[in-house]
């Protein structure tokens, strides 16, 4: 299947040209505004889909919104015709297409010339009002404000609210994509179809500022929010993909002393934290218990005697755990426990505990296995 893209260099086509490589059957040409008309004409013929992406939103003069919006589409369409096939268009249009403004009517113009062109040739117009998007790749200052805030919050520059109540309607890059690509296997006759995207995010200023913030903020406490799925997690991946190539990386601040290091990784809301520590040969670290909090230990280097004892008995239960074997060994509320090195090399671990640690309430009393 040949697939044209318009609007080649923007936002949206940069994602989609990245999802159609990987796509087998599917042979790719691309316009931008660098191109000639012939060459659109050319290429528009040659297609058996058209993703129509191209379009202005912001213009030096209200006339460039009718050039990039109606007469472009008008372009693409008179060159479909005269292709002598049925070519299925995807047009991105805007929300903005019911407001009296200059952006909104040129693409209701654009709309409409679609709509015709889908009945006159029998074939089929994706017609996609969509609200805000936002994503990697997206342009600051032009694409949405929350391309601007992430810009500037990766850079320590300020940011404005005027009003931090407001509401937007958002969706994410990744499933305009995953819509957008659907369409190519469809055979759908004669229609136009207006769709939107889903899942649609409502979200206020202030909602999405204190986000950025807090995943700015994460790297210094390691605390994150919870970024595993829906509106956290688009949110998240578009923050890291506007971080400057030199702050890929962050240290951490442990602890030091003559048994080893420790240094905690990462703490979630509600899931615990991870944390690493190192023992030298022959330490034993740990001799303590609690009541609730628990934790899993995973020796990734070295050899390790793990130990328990519940605190009312005498029998000691040892784990022998190395390196040679990824055995994960639980640590149980209500058993004095310890950890011992007892190869002739440092010792890794790895920790997880359910709950952060708490200095006013760190549920851990010494006592010896």
């Amino acid at each position: 299947m040949q697939v044209l893209v318009t609007g080649s260099r923007g936002f949206i086509a940069r994602n989609l040209l990245e999802c159609l490589n990987r796509m087998e059957g599917i042979s790719i040409s691309t316009f931008s505004r660098d191109d000639t008309c012939e060459s659109l004409r050319q290429k528009v013929q040659q297609s058996d889909f058209i993703f129509h992406l191209a379009g202005v939103n912001r213009p030096d003069s209200r006339e460039e919104f009718y050039q990039g919006n109606c007469e472009l589409t008008q372009r693409v369409i008179t060159a479909a015709r005269e292709s002598g096939k049925r070519i299925p268009i995807l047009m991105s249009s805007s929300t903005q297409v019911s407001r009296d403004n200059d952006y909104g009517k040129s693409k209701r113009e654009a709309e409409i010339a679609l709509e015709n062109y889908a009945t006159e040739q029998q074939t089929v117009a994706y017609i996609y009002r969509l609200p805000n998007v936002f994503g990697k790749w997206s342009r600051p200052h032009y694409n949405t404000v929350i391309a601007t805030w992430c810009h500037n919050i990766t850079r320590d520059l300020p940011i404005q609210v005027n009003d931090e109540s407001a509401e937007l309607s958002l969706v994410y890059i990744d499933d305009v994509i995953q819509q957008f690509v659907r369409h190519l296997d469809e055979n759908r006759k004669s229609m136009t179809l207006y769709a939107d995207i889903s899942p649609l995010y409502i979200k206020t200023l202030g909602e999405i500022k204190a986000l950025l913030f807090a995943f700015k903020s994460s790297r210094k406490e390691l605390l994150l929010p919870r970024v595993g799925r829906g509106f956290e997690r688009a949110l998240y991946a578009t923050y890291l993909s506007f971080l400057p190539a030199d702050q890929f990386s962050y240290c951490l601040n442990g602890h030091k002393d003559q048994r080893g290091t420790f240094y905690e990784f990462v703490k979630t809301l509600d899931s615990g934290q991870v944390s690493i520590s190192t023992t030298a040969p022959g330490i034993t670290r740990g001799s303590h218990y609690h009541n609730t909090k628990n934790e899993k230990f995973l020796v990734i280097k070295g050899k390790a005697s793990i130990k328990h004892r519940q605190i009312h008995g005498n029998e000691v239960i040892e784990y022998l755990v190395s390196d040679q074997q990824m055995e994960v060994v639980e640590m149980i509320p209500g058993y004095t426990h310890d950890i011992t090195n007892i190869g002739d090399s440092e010792m890794i671990l790895l920790l997880w505990a359910n709950e952060t640690f708490d200095r006013e309430a760190p549920d851990t009393y010494f006592l010896q296995v």
